[in-house]
Order: structure tokens, then C-alpha cells, then sequence
């Protein structure tokens, strides 16, 4: 048995190929949420792994809404009863928009320039499958711990959680229920020169979808003037959505943390532009930050109508991704919408608040864990560390509206840019040395927070 925590993290290099052989495996199982049921099948992933930790001792229940949806938690099983730490990720993977676009088969995992490639192999069983080594691992050589970690690994993240973790806080919240946790959605590495920041995931950006419909008048077509085309109205309603000039705002946590960054000035409202073109020129991932988490963002991203080539669309329905600040509420979108659409003729929207802004605190516990866990694991002493509001959603609102203190932080290396990943994209990937440093961090916080018994 192991017992000494920098021998533990180098079991995670010698394990580097039963590594990837795991996160292949993840990727290979077709877990696709279109967000209509029947859909996500996250039920064969629960079922992967929860007989790969078996091997370990590890055992696992699912809880399901429904019964192809499962949900997976799996119980340290030589520590406490106090619960003191939640590895949470997710099962479910968005479609893929293209197949003829990828380079390779979008779920045939291929590894190639030491990256891992395929759907989901970022978002999000790259830090499952590092969870799951981390736990082997301390399971493997017995290691006991005063205090429990558990891993949850959730359905349906990618449409809401309905099925997943949301439905796991409204009906067993002793699940999930703990002191602190861990999950996607930050940890993202900024170097500037020879500076090292690593922005911490503290909090979210609100997620609202927005459902509009465009009324007309059909008739033929080659008498479109006996009908009122839907198109009219729909296309000044995009043309205004496109032009759409949001407030800008400096309030969140970022904004007090430039100088860090070498950025002096003090951010306003009236400066702010400016400061965001000088981050881009430092460093294209934070300015891009900057400008998500000082804005609401409002995008049209579907749109359906029409029935028939000679025939004037009678309606059109048009879906948008609205984005809102953590001080911005359901009232400040409506009141952007109507300004948006004043003078466009049957036009009506319903609003679908998936994801409320949220937010933890950042001097804790487990940041102090999360610390000296990323130091470990690559290598430097000088890391600054940064509180971030992330410009998506992630199943840690589940979590913080039960008071769990949750961190969005994957463990990236530095080496490894998060830009490359094409999260939801073509070609989406993952890098070797993220998965290996995210296992060794996954580790190293499990040691730090729960206490081993040596």
C-alpha cells in the first residue's frame, strides 16, 4: 500500500494508458442529448461505470427518472460518513451538427497528437474519466480517510438537468448534499509572459431560452400578396437581435483582479471596451472572457417555418440563448426584449429560465485544496489564482441552492489550450496532459480536504 500522496500522483503516469483506455471507452458510448426525449441512453454510461469501479470495491446505486437517464453515484468506500467532498460531471454529450466536417469518426475516440478526439471527450468525460482514476487509485491501495468523497456523475446537463441533477436536488438532495464540490465549468489556465493564472469557476451566468413566434398569413406563392409572409417580421426581429447594443457592466468578481493581469487601469462602464482589447492583446482567452462576463449576450440560434416551397409561411418560430450578468434578473431580459422588438408587427415570445445566476465564495477550504493539488500537479509555485463567473451553465446550481459550496475547476495544464478544445464543435478534443494533470489534481484535492489516515 501507498500512503504517501506524491507516490500516489505518480501511479496516475504509470496508469496513463489504462487512463485513456477509460476516456475512450466514455467517448465510444453514445450518450447524445438532443433535449427531446426519448433521448441522452445515459443509462449505459452509469452502467460502464459503475461496473469499472466495481473492480475497485467502489460500489455504485442509479437513481433515474427515467430509466434510460440514469444518474450515478458512487461512495468512497473506505472513509467517514461525513460528507465532505462531491466529484460531480456529466454523462450526456450534445449532438454532433456535422459528421462530414470531423477529421474522424466523431465517437471513434482516436488518439492523435496527444490528444484524445470525439464528441464529449471535453464536455464532459474528460473530468469524469480523471475522477474516476483519482478514486481507483486511493481504492486500489486502500487509503482511508477520515471524512467522504462521493462522485455524481449527472444526466441531461447539456438541456437543463430535468433528469439529472436538478431532478436528483428535488428528490434525493442527500445524494448530493455536501460540505464542498467540484465540477466543469472553470479552472481555466491564463499565461501571460512567464505568469501563470488559473481562473477559479466561483460562480455562473444566468441561461434563459427564449421561444418566439412570428405570425403571418399564407397563401401561394405566386400570389404572396393575397397572404402576409412571417418572413418580413422575422427577419427585422434577427436584423435587431444582431444589432443589439447590450449594457456594459465591470461588477463581477473579474473586474477586481486586472492588476494581476498587468491591466492598471480601473475598470467603468465608460473605460471598458478599452481595458477588454488589452486583455485580447495579453492573452485572446481572457479578453474573450471579459467580454462574456460584462454583458448580457442575446443570440439567435434556432429557427423553423414554412411548409412548403409555394406556400407563404403563415408562422415562424425562432429560439434565442440568452446569457444574463449575476446582478441581472428574468425582469431586465423582458424589458431588453421589448425594446428589441418594438415596431415588429405578431410578434409574441415565452421565456424558459433554465439556469439562474449563482455564485459561491471564493476564500474557502476547499480553494486552499485546489491550491496545492494544481501546484502538484504541474509543477509550478507561482500560480495567481482568480475568481471567474463562467459564461455557461453547468449543473453547479443544483448544488449551491443546497448550500454545497461548489468550484468549477478541471485541473487544466497549462500546456494545453482550452480555445483547441472546440467544445460542442467540430473536432471537439481533449488533451493527454490535461486528463493526466486533471487526475493528479482530482487526487490531490480528495488528500488535502478529507483527511487520510496514515
Amino acid at each position: 500500500m501507498i500512503n504517501d500522496v506524491n507516490n500516489l500522483l505518480l501511479e496516475v503516469d504509470d496508469k496513463l494508458d489504462d487512463l485513456i483506455e477509460l476516456h475512450q471507452n466514455l467517448i465510444k458510448i453514445q450518450s447524445v442529448n438532443s433535449g427531446y426525449m426519448p433521448t441522452g441512453n445515459e443509462t449505459e454510461v452509469t452502467k460502464f461505470c459503475s461496473d469499472w469501479l466495481k473492480k475497485y470495491k467502489i460500489s455504485s446505486n442509479v437513481f433515474s427518472r427515467d430509466k434510460e437517464r440514469g444518474n450515478l453515484i458512487s461512495k468512497y468506500p473506505y472513509s467517514g460518513n461525513e460528507k465532505k467532498l462531491l466529484l460531480m460531471s456529466h454523462s450526456d454529450v450534445v449532438p454532433v451538427e456535422n459528421y462530414d466536417k470531423w477529421e474522424s469518426d466523431p465517437f471513434s475516440a482516436k488518439l492523435s497528437e496527444g490528444r484524445i478526439w470525439g464528441r464529449g471527450s471535453s464536455d464532459c468525460k474528460g473530468l469524469l474519466a480523471s475522477q474516476m482514476m483519482a478514486m481507483s487509485i486511493l481504492a486500489e491501495n486502500e487509503i482511508k480517510f477520515q471524512e467522504n468523497f462521493t462522485l455524481a456523475c449527472g444526466s441531461d446537463e447539456a438541456h437543463g438537468g430535468r433528469y439529472g441533477f436538478g431532478w436528483l436536488a428535488e428528490n434525493h438532495p442527500e445524494e448530493i448534499r455536501f460540505k464542498y464540490a467540484i465540477n466543469e465549468g472553470g479552472g481555466s489556465p491564463v499565461t501571460i509572459g512567464k505568469n501563470l493564472y488559473y481562473l477559479l469557476g466561483t460562480g455562473e451566468k444566468g441561461r434563459l431560452e427564449i421561444n418566439i413566434k412570428i405570425k403571418g398569413e399564407s397563401s401561394h406563392a405566386s400570389v404572396p400578396w393575397l397572404g402576409k409572409n412571417a418572413m418580413g417580421s422575422t427577419a427585422k426581429a434577427i436584423q435587431k437581435i444582431l444589432d443589439y447594443t447590450p449594457d456594459l457592466d465591470c461588477s463581477t468578481d473579474i473586474f477586481s483582479y486586472l492588476n494581476l493581469f498587468g491591466i492598471e487601469t480601473k475598470p467603468s462602464v465608460e473605460n471598458l471596451e478599452i481595458i477588454i482589447e488589452e486583455a485580447y492583446e495579453k492573452n485572446e482567452s481572457l479578453g474573450s472572457l471579459l467580454k462574456a462576463l460584462s454583458r448580457m449576450t442575446i443570440t439567435p440560434t434556432i429557427i423553423k417555418g414554412g411548409i412548403k416551397s409555394n406556400s407563404v409561411p403563415e408562422s415562424i418560430q425562432l429560439v434565442l440563448d440568452v446569457r444574463s450578468l449575476p446582478n441581472q434578473t428574468e425582469s431586465d431580459v423582458k424589458e431588453q426584449l421589448d425594446e428589441i422588438f418594438s415596431n415588429i408587427e405578431d410578434i409574441s415570445y415565452e421565456i424558459d429560465y433554465m439556469a439562474k445566476p449563482n455564485s459561491s465564495p471564493f476564500q474557502t477550504e476547499l480553494l486552499e485544496a485546489i491550491k496545492i493539488s494544481q501546484s502538484r500537479s504541474v509543477e509550478r509555485d507561482d500560480i495567481q489564482w482568480i475568481p471567474s463567473v463562467s459564461n455557461g451553465f453547468t449543473d453547479s446550481r443544483f448544488t449551491r441552492e443546497l448550500g454545497v459550496i461548489t468550484y468549477g475547476f478541471r485541473g487544466t495544464h497549462p500546456d494545453d489550450n482550452p480555445n483547441l478544445e472546440n467544445v460542442h464543435g467540430t473536432n471537439e478534443n481533449y488533451g493527454v496532459k490535461s486528463l493526466v494533470s486533471s487526475t493528479q489534481t482530482m487526487l490531490g484535492v480528495i488528500w488535502e480536504l478529507c483527511k487520510p489516515i496514515i
